[in-house]
This record gives structure tokens, C-alpha cells and sequence, in this order.
């Protein structure tokens, strides 16, 4: 298929040059500064473009790979230029948001949908698509089709999902990745306070990882807060006693482990 992405971020940088592998051609890439669409254009063998005026009319499938706030804007500026040049019906029009439900494209836009892969990307780094799961969605058959075909072509890990139902799914999402993240930012932070590396934390880190493959994360789980230790618990909160924040983020998950642990419990 002949392929125009409207964003050159993170995940553009990944999904693109995987589409292009996969033997489809990337017509363009639209970004709103020249050096980023240059930058993912020159992988793909794509034409850069900074105006909406200059996105080409002749494509299978546009891909919004924007943020959710520009979402809506740029979705209405493709769908005034391209009507005003009569582009044509069979057209698909795709966003990649795991929060941004499918009514996010006007009605001018007749095919439209949701290819949504669920990781988390860098510019830096390269993943391997084979087994991320995508998840798609479609106002009618021919977008669907359309989605499917593209997920497929890189992924052996396909669902179709509603828009409802990809937004409980980004709001675990956050929870497994960016909030599990921002863990690893505030053990670092402590860390450096006592002149230590974050590398000493990795083996704890991979085998924690790991264990969720074969165990349920409620199994899986570990620590002073599943049988909730005051005596650990209150020592842990004195040295934080400088840092509200931290000791609130300790107190709150502290008792949402113990909740849940007994949740488990109860039901046995």
C-alpha cells in the first residue's frame, strides 16, 4: 500500500520504516518541522513536507502518529485540503492514540479507523514488531480490512477492539509502563542521594520482569507491604521524612499492595 504519515514522533519512527520493510511504500512524511520529516523521510525513501497544502492525494492510507492534542486540528486541515482536491473515496485514514476514540475524524473522511500498537517507543531505539500486540478498529469494512492488513503485515499479534474498550486498555498500559517507570525514576533518585549506580538495581529489575511471564503480578508480588510490616514500613517513611511527595507516592502504593493482597486472600 502507498502510505503518507502525518507526524514523524517516536512512534512514527518505528512504525514507518516496519511498514516500509514489510514492503509497503511510504509515499510521505508530514511534520510540522523540516528536520524531523526529513530525518524518518530519508529511512523510508519518502518525500518530507512541512505544509498540509503539500500532502499528496494519491495515497492508500494516511497515518496520524501525532499528539492527542493536535489530533482533531490536523484531521480537519488534511480533510478540508484533500476534499478541496477531490481526493479520493477509497482513501483510508488511520491514528495510532491508545486514548483518542474513533469519532476523532469528521465525517468528510469516509474511511477511518485505529492501528494501535501497544509499546512503548524511542527515537533511539529499534523494536522488534513481530510480537507487539496491535489493536484495530474501523467505522466500516474497507477501513477495518484496511487496518488489519497493515497490523498484519508486521505483527502476529492482532485484535480488533472498540474505542471504549482501547481506552481501559491505555489506562493499563500507563499503569505497567509509565507509572512502573517513573518508579525506576524515584529509585534512582535515591540511589544517587547515597552515591549509588541504577545498574545495581537491573538484576532485581529483569527478574521481577520476568517472573510476571510465568506468575500473575498479584503472585508474583513481594515486599513489606503484602503483609504490611509497620515496623519496615515506618522506618522506610523516616527517610523520606524530607521528601512529602515520595513518602505520599510509599504510603499510597504501600496500602494499594496490602489491598489487594488481602483481596486475594479472602477469595483463596
Amino acid at each position: 500500500m502507498q502510505i503518507i504519515f502525518i507526524g514523524a514522533g517516536r512512534l512514527a519512527c518505528n512504525l514507518a520504516p516496519a511498514l516500509h520493510e514489510a514492503g509497503h511504500q511510504i509515499v510521505q512524511v508530514y511534520s510540522r518541522t523540516q528536520a524531523s520529516a526529513e530525518s524518518l523521510a530519508s529511512k523510508v525513501n519518502a518525500s518530507a513536507v512541512t505544509n498540509i497544502d503539500a500532502v499528496s492525494r494519491e495515497a492508500d492510507v494516511y497515518i496520524f502518529s501525532v499528539t492527542d492534542t493536535v489530533l482533531p486540528a490536523l484531521t480537519e486541515l488534511l480533510s478540508a485540503h484533500l476534499n478541496k482536491n477531490q481526493q479520493t473515496s477509497e482513501a483510508v485514514f488511520l491514528h495510532t492514540a491508545g486514548s483518542m476514540p474513533l469519532s476523532v475524524f469528521p465525517q468528510s473522511l469516509p474511511h477511518h479507523g485505529v492501528i494501535y500498537p501497544m509499546q512503548t517507543f524511542s527515537k533511539e531505539r529499534s523494536v522488534d514488531f513481530s510480537s507487539i500486540p496491535f489493536f484495530v478498529e474501523g467505522n466500516d469494512e474497507h477501513a477495518l480490512s484496511v487496518a488489519q492488513q497493515l497490523a498484519t503485515s508486521v505483527s502476529t499479534n492482532v485484535r480488533q477492539l472498540s474505542s471504549e474498550a482501547r481506552r481501559q486498555l491505555h489506562l493499563a498500559a500507563v499503569f505497567a509502563c509509565n507509572f512502573a517507570n517513573h518508579c525506576y525514576q524515584l529509585s534512582a533518585e535515591i540511589l544517587a542521594q547515597n552515591g549509588l549506580p541504577f545498574s545495581v538495581m537491573l538484576p532485581l529489575i529483569d527478574e521481577t520482569a520476568a517472573k510476571v511471564h510465568e506468575l500473575d503480578p498479584l503472585q508474583a508480588q513481594t515486599g513489606p507491604a503484602v503483609r504490611y510490616d509497620e515496623r519496615v514500613i515506618q522506618s522506610q517513611l523516616q527517610l523520606l521524612a524530607d521528601q512529602p511527595l515520595k513518602a505520599r507516592v510509599y504510603e499510597l502504593m504501600s496500602q494499594s499492595i496490602h489491598q489487594s493482597s488481602q483481596s486475594n486472600v479472602q477469595h483463596d
